[in-house]
């Protein structure tokens, strides 16, 4: 299946893309992928590094008459973020991308496409495989988990790679260049709770908060977009306290770097209340789908009984647990007084789970001021302690500090503007590209993002836009051919 894309040009990217989507590469299982690309590299004769965080870099010789140009470092990552619609039978360790075309957008069946980072990955392989462009000094980083702890470029080593310039092919819009992105953190949050008997006189029911969107939670937080645990607590809180149900379990999102699509409880309700609370739960729905109109039209919120409920939350200790969910900041926090449109600083309830007596909550906090972002986590922390949680901060990655007088961007500027008769837009990104980690390691390194244009990553709605993909190719090949001299 997916062969279809094959038909596409530049036909070279396209096959190396539809090769990438025929191996599995969730975060942290890129065993296949990284095994793969040195077979890659040594198939054509090129130098291939594998470095010891299992990151592979391989190296391609200057062009002749292109010896003294400034050496570029091109940088991807393998891994791709494994989300997949409830009702997908998809296993991402195993199962190759379904990817097909669908009108002007290539997409992929119930799961998320490996767009990102895939098909800047596949520009890189079809760069070093190409004995026509013109270019310098060339070395291809693939980082490995960039969608779970950035672990590929913490772990990269100084004075590791020689160029003069980084190039990140990981943004998502074609026409954009990116110098500078936000910084980063997870708060992850644990409590415990005692379990008690179902009441007598109650009925089971399973909650089922479907049908959101998702996304990225750095570029589409922007979006106004729900957040499938904020709306499922809020309900539940209301619940509680009408009806006095009980809560067995609780599961909403399953990436700390998607906004969560859809979550589900189960519980139980008092019979004599059984008709009430299902119109009520009608009722939120229309809420939710009333507040969300314009941004999830699909939202779904139903209920399906359920029987042999044997366990429930204590009360006390549902209490504190809805109301730490509940209180928890999520989304859009403040946006950027130096950049106006852009985010500064937000955060992203991702993950809450309970079960056996443990409760396991993540949230990931981006802000392009470190201030802000260490206010933002001690925010979090105050909230979750007060419900005797225990809050760790970790993972915390830097941002990369915008550099309006980058030669590499006034270049890249020019060569569009030659090539396509209109100046790029320049912006900062609120998402944690890697340059900010992979530049505290060279500072000497003048970095640039660029890409097609991706909508929806991290989540099954993902897609690529054709018509922006050959643009990309001659955009980058046109760069290449154009970096300055040392």
């Amino acid at each position: 299946m997916g062969k279809d894309i094959l038909k596409l040009e530049p036909k070279a990217l396209w096959e190396n893309f539809y090769a990438l989507t025929q191996i599995p590469r969730p975060s942290k299982k890129e065993a296949a992928v990284i095994k793969f690309m040195k077979e890659f590299g040594k198939k054509h004769g090129l130098k291939v590094v594998v470095d010891g965080v299992e990151n592979v870099i391989i190296s391609k010789p200057a062009t002749k008459g292109y010896e003294k140009v400034k050496g570029v470092v091109l940088q991807g990552h393998l891994d791709m973020v494994p989300q997949a619609n409830s009702d997908s039978k998809h296993n991402f360790e195993k199962d190759p991308i379904d990817a097909y075309i669908d009108g002007e957008w290539v997409k992929a069946r119930g799961t998320t496409l490996g767009a990102d980072n895939g098909l800047g990955c596949a520009a890189m392989m079809t760069v070093l495989a190409d004995k026509k462009i013109q270019h310098g000094p060339i070395e291809c980083l693939f980082t490995i988990d960039e969608e779970t702890g950035m672990t590929g470029a913490i772990g990269l080593k100084p004075k590791f790679l020689k160029g003069d310039i980084l190039m990140n092919l990981d943004s998502e819009d074609e026409g954009e260049l990116y110098f500078g992105c936000a910084g980063g953190e997870d708060a992850n949050i644990k409590m415990t709770y005692k379990e008690a008997g179902v009441k007598k006189g109650t009925v089971g029911y399973k909650l089922n908060l479907t049908g959101l969107k998702g996304g990225h939670s750095g570029m589409d937080i922007i979006l106004g977009r729900g957040n499938a645990n904020k709306l499922m607590f809020r309900f539940l809180k209301y619940a509680v306290k009408k009806y006095g149900i009980q809560l067995a379990q609780a599961q909403g999102g399953t990436l700390r770097n998607a906004i969560p699509r859809e979550a589900f409880a189960t519980v139980t309700v008092p019979a004599a209340k059984e008709k009430a609370f299902l119109k009520d739960l009608k009722e939120y729905e229309k809420i939710y789908m009333n507040e969300l109109e314009a941004t999830e039209p699909n939202l779904s919120f139903k209920a399906e009984k359920v029987k042999g409920i044997k366990k429930v939350f204590a009360a006390k200790d549902l209490e504190k647990f809805i109301n730490a969910v509940y209180a928890c900041p999520n989304g859009v926090i403040r946006m950027s007084d130096a950049m106006p449109g852009v985010v500064e600083t937000s955060l992203n309830l991702a993950i809450v789970k309970t079960g056996k007596g443990k409760i396991e909550i993540n949230c990931l906090m981006r802000s392009s001021v470190d201030s802000a972002k260490v206010d933002l986590g001690a925010m979090v922390t105050s909230v979750f302690e007060l419900a005797g949680a225990k809050v760790k901060l970790e993972g915390a990655y830097p941002g990369w500090k915008p550099n309006p007088k980058s030669p590499i961007l006034k270049t890249m500027e020019e060569v569009y503007k030659k090539k396509f008769g209109k100046v790029p837009e320049t912006k900062v990104i609120h998402a944690g590209l890697e340059c900010g980690i992979l530049g505290a390691a060279y500072p000497n390194w003048d970095m640039i993002s660029f890409g097609p244009t991706i909508r929806s990553p991290h989540s099954p709605d993902e897609r690529l836009l054709i018509a922006s993909v050959p643009k990309f190719w001659d955009f980058l090949v046109e760069t290449l051919k154009n970096v300055p001299k040392k």
